[in-house]
C-alpha cells in the first residue's frame, strides 16, 4: 500500500525541496561558522524536515516538529536520557500524529499522509504509520550523512574526487550504503525447511544475519574493505532485499545525493575539528550505527 506512493513525481518534486533546505543549513553553518556538530546542523535536520514535506506537517507546525525530532533523537543517541524520558518522547510525538492523521482526514493536502487517509487504514494504523516514516525516514538517513561525510573526511583521495567530479554522486551513495551499512542486522524466521550452502534451516528457526558481512563479502566485491566511489556497488544490502526491502530507499538517495555534494563543494576545506579517535560512536539502541557527534570545521 505505501510502496505505491512513493512515486518518481513525488520524489523528483522532493528531490528540488532537498537541494533549497540543504542550501539553508549550509548558509547557517557558513554564518556562525566553524567548530560545529554537523549531527545537529546538518545531517538531522536535512531528512526531518524532508519528513516534514513528506508527511505534510503545516508550515505553523514545523517548529513543535523539529522539538519532538529533537527530543527522540536524545532519545536514541544519548545513554544518560533516562527511558521514562525516551518513552514521554515517543508518546508526544504518536500524539502529535494522532492530531495531523485527523487534521488530513478532515482537510486533505498533496502529501503522503493525506492519501493514506483514502484507504482502509485505521487512525491507530495511519498513526502508526506516520509514526514508521517518521523515525525511519530520519534515523537511518541522517546517521547516514553523517558517517558517510566522516568516511569521507578519513579518505581524503575519495573526497576530492566527489568534489571534483559531481557526477560521481551516484555511485557515491551506493558504495558508501555499502561501505558503512548504517542498518546493520536484520532477522529472517524461515517459514519452511530450507537448505543454504548446506546448512539446514528448519521451519520457525530465526537466523540474524549481518549486512555488513554480506556488503564485505569477498565473493561479491573486490576489495571489499576498501572505500572506491567509483565501484559498482549495485547488489548492495544496505537497502535490504525482498517484500523487506526499505520503503524510503529512493528518498533517502535523493537526500543523500543532494546533500552530500553540496556540503563538500560548499567548504572545500571541510576537516574534522577534532582527532578521528575522539569521535565518540552512538549507543546501539535502534540497531542503527551512527556517531553522537561529529564536530567539523573549514
Amino acid at each position: 500500500m505505501l510502496a505505491g506512493k512513493f512515486t518518481v513525481r513525488r520524489m523528483r518534486r522532493l528531490s528540488e525541496r532537498v537541494a533549497q533546505i540543504s542550501t539553508e543549513y549550509l548558509d547557517a553553518m557558513e554564518r556562525t561558522g566553524g567548530p560545529v556538530d554537523l549531527m545537529t546542523s546538518f545531517a538531522y535536520p536535512v531528512p526531518a524536515l524532508m519528513i516534514c514535506e513528506l508527511l505534510g506537517v503545516p508550515e505553523a507546525d514545523r517548529d513543535r516538529f523539529r522539538q519532538l525530532i529533537a527530543d527522540l533523537v536524545a532519545t536514541f543517541n544519548d545513554p544518560d536520557v533516562p527511558l521514562e524520558q525516551g518513552l514521554a518522547a515517543v508518546e508526544e510525538t504518536q500524539e502529535y500524529m494522532r492530531d495531523l492523521v485527523a487534521a488530513k482526514r478532515t482537510e486533505p493536502t498533496d502529501d503522503l499522509l493525506s492519501d493514506l487517509t483514502g484507504t482502509e487504514l485505521s487512525g491507530s494504523e495511519l498513526t502508526g504509520v506516520a509514526v514508521l516514516l517518521l523515525i525511519g525516514g530520519f534515523e537511518t538517513t541522517a546517521n547516514m550523512l553523517g558517517l558517510g561525510t566522516f568516511a569521507l573526511l578519513s579518505h581524503p583521495e575519495q573526497l576530492a574526487a566527489l568534489r571534483a567530479e559531481p557526477a560521481l554522486a551516484d555511485r557515491a551513495v551506493e558504495e558508501l550504503m555499502r561501505y558503512l551499512s548504517v542498518v546493520h542486522t536484520f532477522t529472517r524466521s524461515a517459514l519452511e525447511d530450507v537448505e543454504l550452502a548446506g546448512q539446514v534451516i528448519r521451519a520457525g528457526e530465526t537466523v540474524a544475519l549481518s549486512v555488513h558481512a554480506a556488503n564485505r563479502d569477498p565473493a561479491r566485491f573486490d576489495d571489499p574493505d576498501t572505500l572506491d566511489l567509483r565501484r559498482n556497488a549495485a547488489g548492495h544490502l544496505g537497502f535490504g532485499h525482498g517484500i523487506h526491502q526499505c520503503l524510503g530507499q529512493q528518498l533517502a538517495r535523493v537526500e543523500m545525493r543532494t546533500a552530500l555534494p553540496a556540503l563538500v563543494s560548499r567548504f572545500p576545506g571541510l576537516r574534522l575539528a577534532v582527532p578521528a579517535d575522539a569521535i565518540v560512536m552512538r549507543p546501539d539502541r535502534l540497531g542503527v550505527h551512527g556517531v553522537q557527534r561529529l564536530p567539523v570545521t573549514w
